[in-house]
């Protein structure tokens, strides 16, 4: 699938590298899997460019609507892994 991913043109190269690969692993999540420890650094990195709630929620929006991905559900999906003893990959599945 082609798209663009949601960037601003005032940040910085690395930050718009950490906001891409942070949505490239929400991408995966959905088409593959991805471990819930990559995830959560690549999260990481990207809540610093991205420090604000509503922020983040517009990005997840503008990202869902060109691709149809949920970065909100791959969070949460990963938040809840990361509870585990042992943490797996993260999966989604759609209907």
């Amino acid at each position: 699938m082609e798209y663009s991913y949601p960037i601003d043109i005032s940040w910085s190269q690395e930050e718009m590298v950490d906001v891409v690969n942070f949505l490239s692993a929400v991408e995966a999540a959905y088409e593959s899997k991805v471990e819930a420890q990559e995830i959560s650094d690549l999260y990481q990195r990207f809540k610093r460019v991205v420090p604000g709630k509503a922020e983040e929620n517009n990005i997840y929006k503008e990202f869902k609507n060109v691709s149809g991905y949920d970065g909100y559900i791959v969070v949460k999906a990963m938040k809840e892994e990361l509870t585990n003893e042992y943490p797996n990959s993260i999966s989604i599945k759609t209907k």
